[in-house]
């Protein structure tokens, strides 16, 4: 199973819905919660070239982007595959 990455704020929608739809394909989420913790921002706007938005999502260290981008990949077909890696 691959691994699971994703960057989240306290009360964020859509870190919510990106965490709902990762834990409907029943994988294991290592989620770090961004709220209070400046160098672990500074880790996800690093790793996410520039992007300050929550959520941000990896699989296998690759970028995925926000909660938008995972269920665009999610609804063309392409996240079951990767997620199965």
């Amino acid at each position: 199973m691959a691994k699971v990455e994703i960057y989240t704020k306290a009360f964020c929608p859509y870190c919510s819905r990106a965490l709902a739809l990762l834990r409907s394909k029943g994988v294991e989420i290592e989620e770090t919660d961004i709220t209070m913790d400046v160098e672990k921002r500074a880790e996800m706007i690093a790793r996410a070239d520039g992007r300050v938005t929550v959520p941000q999502v990896f699989i296998d260290g690759a970028h995925i982007g926000g909660s938008d981008d995972l269920a665009a990949l999610d609804a063309r077909g392409g996240l079951d595959p990767l997620l199965a890696a």
